[in-house]
């Protein structure tokens, strides 16, 4: 490999006069030894000029230089999770650097990709999700929601939190295959083991940060969508989690 020990040991044998030292697959014990320990020295500053290189760029570099790239293009809104790798969390500035923003969809993708759900968006002066008398999508308690010509660019979001993983490995609790130091152990456990945890002010942060300026989104956080709402009487099913 280029830079390497070896390679930088076969440069250095490459360049000696061969009057002196003979050809580069001679045996000299003496002189490889010599070549050899310098041969340490150099590859070893060629490793930190590819390393210091590597960083001068977003999608190569590594370690805590990923940590000051986010924090100089994003300040503290974008911060590297508990026991997140490097792979993912550059997959995570560049997302947030190229992100969608200023529209209804880039809402919408911004809470899918921190919850894994998609939010519920109602704006008001928006036929689509209010509905209109005669027209689909409107059930007096059932689907659609009140609309307002007095409310221009506001717009009402219900965002979920995602379900999460719970604790790798730990059963729950009466379960039978639960066994201290096995697969499915038992084990005393508190809620800082909870793994991939995404708190409500991470998705306040989230929409504030992507919404267009000059508008009020009205946010509400929930667990779950209500379930949807089937009349026997009827041939459709509507979704009653269009309520607000």
């Amino acid at each position: 490999m280029t830079g390497d020990q070896n390679d930088t040991f076969a440069r250095l044998k490459t360049a000696l006069p061969q009057r002196w030292f003979g050809s580069t697959s001679d045996s000299m014990p003496v002189v490889d030894s010599i070549l050899t320990g310098i041969a340490t020295g150099l590859s070893f500053i060629y490793s930190l000029y590819a390393y210091a290189k590597n960083q001068t760029r977003i999608k190569t570099s590594s370690d805590g230089y990923l940590d000051l790239i986010a924090s100089d293009f994003f300040g503290s809104t974008v911060q590297r999770k508990a026991n997140q790798s490097d792979a993912s969390f550059l997959a995570t500035i560049i997302a947030n650097m190229f992100r969608e923003r200023a529209t209804r969809n880039g809402i919408i993708k911004v809470l899918q990709d921190i919850t894994g759900r998609t939010p519920t968006i109602i704006e008001p002066m928006r036929p689509a999700d209010t509905g209109v008398y005669g027209g689909p999508l409107i059930g007096y308690s059932a689907a659609g929601a009140y609309g307002s010509m007095l409310m221009p660019y506001q717009a009402f979001v219900i965002a979920y939190r995602p379900a999460g993983v719970g604790i790798p490995s730990v059963a729950g609790y009466g379960i039978p295959t639960g066994a201290y130091s096995t697969a499915s152990q038992a084990e005393w456990s508190s809620l800082s083991m909870v793994q991939n945890d995404v708190t409500d002010a991470d998705i306040y942060a989230a929409i504030d940060q992507t919404k267009a300026a000059g508008t009020i989104i009205w946010t509400a956080i929930a667990a779950n969508p209500r379930p949807p709402v089937t009349y026997l009487d009827s041939t459709f099913v509507l979704d009653q989690s269009q309520l607000l």
